[in-house]
């Protein structure tokens, strides 16, 4: 009776063990952007990066790394996920793994070290906005034209270390500028390049 106690106990704690797919990566700290840039995309990922944050030291990842496949989205959901990233104790790794996209390329530059796999496809492009209404509402919207503009401008300043017309040149000109992984680490918008053939 005691041996049937003790096996049944066994494969308790067995079954316990056993946690559903996606469990044990985000409990080691790994997290995706794999779709465009939009709240439904982004809020789960700041969140995840701020839970982590808040945990104690024990549960607590020693690194987080963040994979980015997407093709780009609304620039204003980008910069809570940059701002995050910046303010997080833990450190972020961005991993562009398919495509990095727009606001995919401005998360990959964020990142405390930046990889691209080898595979992987990087475009950087000048603020796209669209807007609607009457003539006196568009010409006030173009203010906030100009300051996301400006944001995007500082962030590759910063996160390349490269000069504004270094940057409006190879970058952010008048076309999509596509990128190959070694292309991107040429212009310092990632650190390394990573074999994945």
């Amino acid at each position: 009776m005691v041996k049937s106690v003790k096996a049944n106990k066994t494969e308790s704690v067995k079954e316990e063990a056993i946690k559903a797919p996606g469990v044990y990566l985000r409990e080691a700290g790994t997290l995706w952007v794999n779709d465009k840039f939009d709240k439904d995309t982004i809020f789960p990922v700041v969140a995840s990066i701020q839970e982590y944050n808040l945990m104690d030291k024990a549960h607590k990842p020693k690194s987080i790394n963040l994979y980015i496949n997407s093709p780009g989205g609304a620039v204003h959901w980008a910069f809570p996920l940059i701002n995050t990233i910046n303010m997080s104790s833990i450190p972020v790794t961005t991993i562009a793994d398919g495509l990095a996209a727009s606001c995919g390329c401005l998360l990959l530059m964020s990142g405390d070290k930046r990889v691209a796999m080898s595979n992987s496809s990087i475009m950087s492009h000048q603020y796209a906005w669209g807007s609607q209404g009457k003539e006196h509402e568009l010409f006030a919207k173009i203010k906030e034209f100009e300051f996301a503009t400006q944001r995007m401008l500082d962030h590759y300043i910063k996160c390349t270390g490269k000069t504004e017309a270094y940057i409006r040149k190879h970058l952010l000109c008048q076309s999509d500028v596509w990128l190959s992984p070694a292309e991107a680490k040429k212009h310092k918008i990632v650190d390394e390049v990573w074999d994945a053939t």
